[in-house]
């Protein structure tokens, strides 16, 4: 029987291979689109959390529970691992995590300007940009994946 650390320096067999690559990274999806629109949306989330963390708390708790969706679908979508659960409609579920983000975030924001104070103020600037890439997110999604594609057959 081999200890672990004999197994660590052993290369790994070609099956092994493909079980360990189920958590790289892919660059190239990173840098892609869809991959920068999920940065993006992580990173104004964050924002908007420290705001509301600044300003009024009661807030803070929807764009913590957008920040963590969002990780997750990056890390999915970055990972391939989302390719696993095979049986799950994943345009359809991103397109849904967008507008229900859309929704959220337009009524946050605008509860959240009527505080005036300046952390919320900001929050409300940064909620109203957050609410565009989630649209346009939500648009590229539903045009590439989601809308009926039309034929040769179809036109004649």
């Amino acid at each position: 029987m081999l200890s672990a650390r004999d197994r660590r320096d052993r290369p790994p067999e070609e099956g092994a291979a493909a079980v360990l690559q189920g958590f790289a990274v892919d660059k190239t999806f990173l840098s892609s689109l869809k991959g920068i629109l999920l940065e993006t949306e992580l990173a104004l989330t964050f924002i908007i959390f420290i705001c509301f963390t600044a300003s009024i708390s009661a807030y803070m708790a929807a764009a913590l529970l957008e920040f963590f969706i969002t990780l997750a679908f990056l890390f999915l979508y970055a990972t391939q691992y989302y390719q696993r659960f095979d049986r799950l409609n994943w345009p359809c579920l991103d397109f849904l995590r967008c507008v229900s983000a859309i929704i959220i975030f337009l009524v946050v924001s605008f509860a959240a300007v009527t505080s005036r104070d300046g952390a919320a103020i900001a929050a409300f600037v940064f909620g109203i940009i957050l609410v565009s890439v989630f649209a346009y997110d939500a648009f590229k999604i539903y045009r590439t994946e989601m809308a009926p594609r039309t034929t040769q057959d179809d036109q004649q």
